[in-house]
């Protein structure tokens, strides 16, 4: 006669067994824990499933949320792709059943059916943003970024006055780069058809009584010092 295979109790105490490592404490061990997520959020699980599935193992939730991330980090998105797409369904009924809720208290209670469509509105816009990320997950969207040509170095730029027939025509251009052997320098062109024409001074006159020439005032002419 068989034997009665009695299946293993699960624990559902809340206590972690943590054993410390000859290169960490266990108070660094639990530190470690403590800031790492998953029992965090595996906590949070426990806690807030509890309505829903009864005491859950704290253990066996720390050990699936544990599996769960390794995946991720393998490049495996199969889980977070189920989750966004049932949290975009359960949105979308809590969208239907707001919603209706105001189409009950339209018309007689229009407070209550304001704040019942603003609730619907923001389930919706959670839908919409969580099927948007689903989609991001699936086709990530494709940068094209424009290669912009920036010249290195400083630049000069360089006044050239050109000769016409009616006098002189000022253009500007970009001049060479500074490494440039030869640097190119402002120059005029000197009109060279007027040089019948320039004045001549010639040499200095003689000084007259209307101009005399400038000499040291003697120490009777100078004003006195105050």
């Amino acid at each position: 006669m068989a034997e009665d295979i009695k299946p293993k109790k699960t624990d559902k105490s809340r206590n972690i067994a943590v054993a410390g490592t000859p290169d960490k404490s266990r108070d660094a061990m639990i530190a470690e824990l403590a800031m790492g997520g998953i029992v965090n959020g595996a906590t949070l699980a426990v806690d807030f499933s509890k309505g829903n599935y009864g005491e859950l193992s704290l253990t066996d939730c720390i050990d699936e949320l544990a599996r769960k991330t390794r995946a991720v980090h393998k490049g495996n998105l199969q889980d977070a792709e189920t989750l966004l797409t049932a949290q975009a369904f359960a949105l979308d009924a809590i969208f239907m059943s707001l919603a209706r809720r105001a189409a009950l208290n339209m018309g007689e209670y229009l407070d209550a059916a304001d704040r019942y469509m603003r609730l619907a509105l923001k389930a919706q816009g959670q839908c919409r943003a969580t099927l948007e990320t689903l989609a991001n997950i699936k086709n990530p969207p494709v940068i094209v970024a424009r290669q912009a040509n920036i010249a290195h170095g400083p630049q000069q730029v360089n006044n050239t006055v050109n000769k016409t027939e009616g006098g002189f025509q000022t253009s500007t251009h970009a001049g060479a780069r500074a490494g440039n052997s030869k640097s190119v320098q402002n120059e005029l062109l000197e009109d060279k058809s007027h040089e019948a024409e320039r004045m001549d001074f010639g040499t200095a006159g003689a000084t007259g009584r209307g101009d005399p020439a400038l000499a040291t005032m003697d120490k009777i002419h100078r004003p006195a010092q105050s």
